[in-house]
């Protein structure tokens, strides 16, 4: 059979002609696809389309076509699941989004895989050969991640200038912690699996030297990671990748990380608050520790970017301005800022939900860039224009470049290259989108009242919110740049 695997794009982010945004920094992989390429029989043909670098030929030759999707990108999914069984052709759901709303994808695909597909995509392929598929497929365990294939990256090849790296490498699944907000978490169930390290090391020597670990948490098996790194070392590979901040309170741990080639990681800070991190089950970032980790991190030639949530329930118009303040003077080298959104499958989308506090249901919204649900200590319009003002204000031209220069004296030329180039990617989208907004501090200086009344609002009445443009509120219109999500048949 015919295999044209999928991955869908937000409207504002598609490609449907020649011209693709200028946002390679924020593209990495489709690691989903071509791990899920790899596991099908090779008497199968397969063929790759990311949307976000490429059309979609629904006039495509093939017999199955397999999309994997997160919550923001389901209405896309749907439209084209719709359109090809339209055509004929079998469609299969996969992903984070199919796997928590099993029955809301089931109306629009034939199949839907729940979990992931190792041990279920081959069987699934099988009995549409046999022409029996079964609508659900769930696996009974989570599979041996000793069965998980080297990705087929070569079905990437056409496209591959479009991406900061089609060489990501993914060592282990899911995440220990329990944090209210993470999807993460809920789809591994709490736990955490490595790979065999002699797979992985064997994958790294078949890759060119700069490539991407994409798993959740680097460190999630704090010694594994130690023999990782120890055995990574005689490889001279160069890599970015994504942790806790747990890493700097470890000196062995940081040191052989920057031996092993790490120049750059993302950490979840998420806030500024002990009152939010509680809140969300993060305690153990404490905040208090947030100056010394960064810089400890840092002073090892390691760049950091910072994951910021905002909108958290101890947040009120002040958040945006502090938080502004927080980064500049830990001196962290790129920001990806998220509102707070209640996905579905979460603690926190059970939690709004009980409460009444869910105002969008148009899963487009759910991107972290939309305000989908009632703020505790502000209203909504006050949250999105905040948002904007942050991500505006962080990556203002002045800023990035007085942060390159720093980054160049305290991380290096490669760590503050790389910062450099995402810097100017971020500020490319948010010139691209019309990105503004506003300081809602300030209004609530020029008028005390306002904010008392934020806060009555955000305690009181159900504010009933106007859906916004593309996944949270007009004119932002923007996908975060997030690594998590890499599994098989997930995006």
């Amino acid at each position: 059979m015919k295999v044209l695997l999928v991955l869908p794009a937000a409207e504002h982010l598609r490609v449907t002609g020649d011209r693709v945004p200028k946002r390679k920094m924020l593209r990495f992989s489709v690691l989903s696809l071509t791990t899920v390429a790899a596991l099908t029989p090779r008497n199968h043909e397969v063929t790759i389309c990311d949307e976000n670098v490429q059309p979609l030929d629904f006039e495509a030759a093939c017999d199955v076509v397999g999309i994997t999707f997160m919550t923001a990108l389901a209405p896309r999914a749907y439209e084209i699941a719709d359109e090809f069984r339209r055509r004929g052709k079998i469609v299969v759901a996969g992903g984070f989004h199919a796997t928590f709303r099993p029955e809301d994808a089931a109306e629009h695909f034939d199949t839907v895989v729940i979990g992931e597909a190792e041990g279920l995509w081959p069987r699934v392929l099988a009995d549409i050969e046999r022409g029996r598929p079964a609508r659900f497929y769930r696996g009974a365990e989570p599979p041996d991640l000793a069965a998980t294939p080297i990705p087929r990256r070569e079905l990437t090849a056409g496209t591959s200038r479009h991406y900061v790296t089609t060489h990501a490498v993914q060592t282990g699944r899911g995440c220990r912690h329990c944090c209210k907000f993470c999807s993460i978490t809920a789809f591994a169930h709490g736990t955490h699996r490595s790979r065999p390290l002699e797979n992985v090391l064997e994958e790294l020597k078949s890759i060119p030297r700069n490539f991407m670990f994409v798993d959740d948490n680097i460190i999630a098996d704090p010694e594994y990671a130690k023999r990782l790194f120890r055995a990574m070392t005689p490889l001279k590979k160069r890599w970015i990748s994504q942790c806790s901040l747990k890493i700097a309170d470890d000196p062995e741990l940081l040191d052989l990380a920057r031996a092993a080639g790490c120049c750059g990681l993302f950490v979840g800070i998420e806030t500024i608050s002990q009152e939010n991190l509680d809140a969300v089950d993060k305690g153990f970032n404490d905040r208090h520790g947030y100056l010394r980790r960064i810089a400890a991190i840092q002073a090892k030639g390691i760049g950091v970017q910072a994951g910021i949530i905002v909108g958290l329930d101890g947040d009120d118009p002040t958040v945006f301005q502090r938080t502004l303040q927080f980064l500049k003077k830990a001196h962290v080298n790129a920001l990806q800022l998220a509102i707070l959104t209640p996905q579905p499958g979460t603690p926190l989308y059970d939690e709004f939900e009980r409460a009444g506090r869910i105002t969008d249901r148009d899963w487009r919204h759910y991107d972290f860039r939309h305000v989908v649900m009632r703020p505790a200590r502000m209203t909504a319009q006050q949250l999105q224009d905040g948002a904007d003002w942050l991500y505006r204000q962080f990556y203002r031209l002045d800023r990035i470049v007085l942060r390159t220069i720093r980054a160049i004296f305290t991380v290096g030329l490669m760590p503050a290259y790389l910062s450099f180039r995402l810097n100017m990617t971020y500020r490319y989208d948010n010139r691209r989108e019309k990105i503004v907004g506003k300081n809602p501090a300030a209004d609530a200086e020029r008028s005390p009242r306002s904010l008392a009344a934020a806060r009555k609002i955000g305690h009181g009445s159900r504010l009933i919110q106007s859906p916004g443009l593309e996944m949270i509120a007009a004119p932002a219109k923007r996908a975060p740049s997030c690594t998590a999500c890499a599994n098989p048949l997930e995006s």
